[in-house]
């Protein structure tokens, strides 16, 4: 996880706010805790906070590559699951490559492609791309909308970040809270209408859209859509279908330099990820690291609901023994709950679902001690099926 900021103004001088964009950029400390750089030109600053998780050394941003005599720059965050494919398709069509990083992959897509490099890459994203001798800027968020991308437009700026909080860093933006917004927070939160930032005048880039920045123009493209089609597949050829595509997308989000683990609760989407990411370690030779949430006295208090029949703990036992992970608890002490949610709503920017969040967020706190990166099923249900309805 990394974060990017920019501040852009095509008809007037920004050399002298640095300061400016160094602000928006300490606003994503904790998305990017090892690296910080910043690019400064006339009419453009960007930020980025930088996660190491591919090539340490050569993954540093901004990104700058020069291509015919044109300056490209690049801030980004997310992963690229075709990296090597790729790679080896641009270097068959005369590009050059300094890093093995996803960063530079994905600024070599654009020059080789523009605002088609959309349709290519495969992967979660939010990036910008400054395109000096055409002057424009280029923003564009993944499909599902995984990784956030914020912004707004004030007096000939173009003001963006990974974060709400990055944009308010900037002088030029108010928190004002609209009557919409509020509406917002208290019948939706912590979900928000598609393209809202909330406060006044600050949208979100929707998922499946890029944006384009220049002079004289401003456009919103939306470049996919998912589509409904007739199932034609017997169960069986179903059956196999989801296997290759789970098991493919899963083997691509495990490449990294850094310690990757699994979230398992012992439910059908945590399972699955883990079940498939314990088979891939051990082809390596190495046990996976699994990690399951739990709360002080749970076994002396728990009482089953609609929504929640036995605890986790007796579900992540069954499939770590299965599945052959070296398993871990971290154990959460419920008065720690009510005092970690000013972090969860600080991290989120926004209210979100009480002692649910802060949970999550304590969680990570202990996971993160021995891992950089963890593979988790969090909102898969939601996203295949309803859950029974909280009364």
């Amino acid at each position: 996880m990394c974060g990017i900021a920019g501040f852009v103004n095509f008809k007037k001088s920004l050399i002298d706010k640095k300061n400016v964009i160094e602000n928006m950029t300490n606003t994503l400390i904790k998305r990017g805790p090892n690296e910080k750089g910043y690019y400064v030109s006339k009419n453009v600053l960007l930020g980025h906070r930088r996660l190491v998780v591919v090539d340490p050394t050569g993954g540093s941003q901004p990104m700058i590559k020069i291509h015919n005599g044109k300056k490209y720059i690049i801030v980004y965050n997310g992963e690229l699951y075709n990296t090597e494919d790729l790679r080896k398709e641009l270097l068959s069509a005369g590009y050059e490559f300094s890093s093995y990083s996803d960063t530079e992959v994905l600024l070599t897509s654009y020059i080789h492609w523009k605002e088609e490099c959309v349709n290519h890459i495969n992967g979660i994203f939010s990036f910008a791309v400054y395109s000096e001798n055409d002057k424009k800027i280029f923003l564009a968020r993944d499909p599902l909308g995984v990784k956030p991308l914020f912004y707004t437009i004030k007096n000939n700026n173009l003001i963006f970040g990974s974060e709400i909080k990055t944009l308010l860093a900037n002088p030029l933006v108010e928190p004002i809270l609209t009557k919409e917004g509020l509406t917002e927070i208290f019948a939706l939160g912590p979900a928000r209408n598609l393209g809202s930032g909330i406060f006044k005048d600050i949208y979100e880039v929707p998922p499946a859209n890029f944006l384009e920045f220049t002079e004289h123009s401003f456009k919103l493209y939306e470049y996919w859509k998912l589509e409904c089609k007739p199932h034609t597949e017997t169960a069986e050829e179903t059956a196999d279908h989801i296997n290759y595509l789970l098991t493919d997308a899963i083997k691509r989000q495990l490449y990294a330099d850094v310690p990757v683990c699994t979230f398992l609760s012992g439910g059908l989407d945590s399972s699955i990820i883990s079940a498939v990411a314990a088979k891939e370690f051990k082809k390596q030779g190495k046990t996976l690291n699994t990690y399951s949430i739990d709360y002080k006295d749970n076994n002396l208090y728990f009482k089953n609901d609609n929504f929640v029949i036995t605890p986790d703990s007796v579900w992540a036992e069954k499939m770590h023994n299965f599945i052959g992970s070296n398993h871990h608890n971290v154990i959460n002490d419920n008065l720690n709950l009510a005092s970690a949610l000013y972090d969860a709503v600080k991290a989120n920017d926004l209210p979100g679902m009480a002692d649910i969040d802060s949970s999550l967020f304590l969680f990570c706190k202990g996971v993160v001690k021995d891992n950089v990166v963890s593979l988790s099923g969090e909102s898969a249900i939601q996203v295949i099926k309803k859950h029974t309805p909280i009364k």
